[in-house]
C-alpha cells in the first residue's frame, strides 16, 4: 500500500495540476466557444512552444536540483541563489531561441505573434522551477500549491472574462506572462523569509551544474518535442485549424495526465532517498505507483472509448468538433503505457540511470518523427492519433528493458490485478449507464462516484472481503 507521505504530497501536487488542468481545459472550451478553432488552435501552438522551451531550459535543472538537494538539505541557500542565476541566463536563451524558430517557420503573422508574447513566460515559469525543486526536496509539495492554486484560478477568471468580451488570443497571452511573474515573486519572497540565503554568485558550483545537468538537458528537450511533435506536425502540415481540433482531444486527456503527474512527481523524492535502502525497497515504492496509476488509466480509458460522442458534445457544443472522435479513440490507448513510462522514467534518474531515458527520448523522437510525417500526411488527425500510439508504446518497451535489465523485475501479477478488477466492474456500469440512455452528466456523475467507491473498498486493507478475493484470484 503506498505510504501516507506519499500521499499528501501526490494530494498537494494534484491541487496545483488540477487547478492548472482545469484552468486549461475551460479556458480551451471558452476560446473553442467564443472564437472559434482558428483562434483555438494559435493558443494551442503558442502554449505548445511555450512548454517545450521552458522545459529545455528548465526542467532538466529541476530534476537534477530535487534530486540533489533531497540527498544535501544544506546546500539549499546555495542552490536558491547561483542555480537562479544560472536559470535565468538559460531562460533568456531559451526564449529568444523560441523567437528565432518560430519566425523562421511559415506561419501566418498573427499567429507568430501569440507565440511571442506566450514565450516570454518562460523566462519566470523557468525561474520558479528552482523553488520548486527546493519545496520538492523537502517533500513539502503542499507550499507549491499554496503559491500557485489562488494565483492560477484568478488568471483563468480574468482570462475567460478577456475571451467573452472578444478580446484576442495576444491578450491571454499577456496575462499569462504576468500571472508567472507573480507566482515567481511570491515563492522567492516565502523562501527568503524561510532560508538564509547565499548571495554571493558561485561560479564552480554553476559549471559543475551545468555539466551535471547536461544529460537532463538533452532527456527533457527531446522529450518535450517528442510530446509535442504532434502539435509541431500538424500545424506545419495541416492548419491552425487542425491544430485546435488536435489541441481539443488533448484537453480531454488531462483528467488523467494531470493525476498521472502529480502522483509519479510526489514519488519521485522517495524513489531517491530509497536508493541507499536497497532495490526491494525501490520495487515496492515503483510497484505502488504503478498500481495507482493504472488503476486510473484502465477506466478512464474505458469510459472515453464509451462516451467519446457524448463527452465532445458536452464540452463543445459543437458538430465540427465530432472530426475527432475516433483520434481521440485512438489516442487514449496511449495510456496504457503512460503509467510504466511515467515510473520507470523517475525511477532510472533516481538511480543515476538517466542515460537510458536519454536513448528512450531519442528513438521516440525519431520513431514519432518518421511515422508522423507519413501518418498525418496522409491521415491527418487520425495520422497523429497513430503517431502517438508508436511513441508511446515505443517509450514503454526501452524503459522496461532498461528497468529490468539494470535493476529489478516488477511482479507485473502483484501491479495489475486490482487495476483489471476495477476496469472489469467499471465496464459493467458503463455498459449499463449506456442502455438506459440518461443525461450525460447524470451518467459522468454516477461514473465519478462508483469509480471512488469501488476503489476505496479495494484498496482499505480492513475490507478483508476484497483482500480475500484478489488472493483467491492470485492462486490461480
Amino acid at each position: 500500500m503506498p505510504e501516507p507521505k506519499l500521499l499528501k504530497n501526490s494530494l498537494a501536487l494534484l491541487v496545483n495540476r488540477l487547478t492548472q488542468g482545469i484552468a486549461t481545459f475551460v479556458l480551451t472550451t471558452v476560446i473553442a466557444r467564443n472564437l472559434g478553432a482558428y483562434e483555438l488552435g494559435q493558443y494551442v501552438l503558442a502554449i505548445s512552444y511555450y512548454y517545450i522551451f521552458v522545459t529545455f531550459v528548465g526542467q532538466g535543472l529541476k530534476t537534477l536540483f530535487t534530486r540533489e538537494l533531497a540527498r544535501e538539505a544544506e546546500a539549499t541557500p546555495v542552490y536558491l541563489v547561483s542555480g537562479t542565476f544560472l536559470q535565468l541566463i538559460l531562460s533568456i536563451i531559451g526564449y529568444v531561441l523560441l523567437v528565432v524558430v518560430v519566425f523562421l517557420l511559415p506561419y501566418n503573422p498573427d499567429t507568430s505573434m501569440v507565440c511571442y508574447i506566450m514565450g516570454l513566460a518562460v523566462i519566470p515559469f523557468a525561474l520558479s522551477n528552482i523553488t520548486e525543486a527546493i519545496f520538492q526536496a523537502q517533500e513539502n509539495m503542499h507550499l507549491i500549491a499554496i503559491t500557485t492554486v489562488p494565483i492560477y484560478i484568478l488568471r483563468t477568471a480574468i482570462m475567460i472574462w478577456f475571451v467573452n468580451l472578444k478580446y484576442s488570443v495576444n491578450q491571454i497571452a499577456v496575462i499569462m506572462v504576468i500571472s508567472e511573474v507573480i507566482v515567481l515573486i511570491t515563492q522567492w519572497t516565502y523562501l527568503v523569509n524561510t532560508i538564509k540565503p547565499a548571495w554571493q554568485i558561485q561560479k564552480e558550483f554553476m559549471i559543475k551544474s551545468l555539466y551535471s545537468v547536461r544529460t537532463f538537458f538533452a532527456i527533457d528537450a527531446s522529450g518535450i518535442i517528442a510530446g509535442k511533435m504532434d502539435i509541431l506536425l500538424i500545424s506545419l502540415l495541416g492548419s491552425e485549424f487542425l491544430v485546435g481540433l488536435y489541441g481539443m482531444i488533448s484537453q480531454l486527456m488531462q483528467p488523467f495526465i494531470i493525476i498521472s503527474n502529480s502522483v509519479s512527481l510526489a514519488a519521485f523524492p522517495a524513489m531517491s532517498k530509497a536508493v541507499s535502502l536497497g532495490k526491494e525497497k525501490q520495487k515496492s515504492e515503483t510497484e505502488n505507483v504503478l498500481e495507482i496509476l493504472l488503476s486510473m488509466s484502465i477506466p478512464f480509458i474505458i469510459g472515453v472509448s464509451i462516451f467519446a460522442n457524448e463527452l465532445i458534445v458536452l464540452i463543445y457544443n459543437d458538430p465540427k468538433f465530432l472530426e475527432a472522435n475516433l483520434p481521440l479513440q485512438i489516442n487514449v490507448f496511449t495510456l496504457i503505457a503512460s503509467p510504466f513510462v511515467r515510473s520507470f522514467g523517475y525511477l532510472l534518474v533516481a538511480n543515476g540511470l538517466e542515460k537510458f531515458n536519454l536513448l528512450e527520448v531519442i528513438v521516440t523522437t525519431v520513431s514519432g518523427g518518421v511515422s508522423g510525417v507519413i501518418l498525418i500526411t496522409k491521415y491527418k488527425l487520425i495520422g497523429a492519433a497513430l503517431m502517438k500510439i508508436v511513441m508511446a508504446f515505443s517509450a514503454c518497451g526501452l524503459l522496461t528493458y532498461a528497468v529490468c535489465n539494470r535493476l529489478f523485475f516488477i511482479d507485473l501479477w502483484r501491479v495489475i490485478r486490482r487495476p483489471m478488477l476495477i476496469g472489469g466492474l467499471m465496464s459493467i456500469i458503463f455498459l449499463l449507464l449506456k442502455t438506459l440512455n440518461l443525461d450525460f452528466l447524470l451518467i459522468l456523475g454516477i461514473s465519478i462516484v462508483t469509480y471512488i467507491l469501488i476503489v476505496a473498498l479495494l484498496f482499505m486493507n480492513d475490507f478483508g472481503g476484497f483482500n480475500l478475493i484478489l488472493q483467491k484470484i492470485s492462486r490461480k
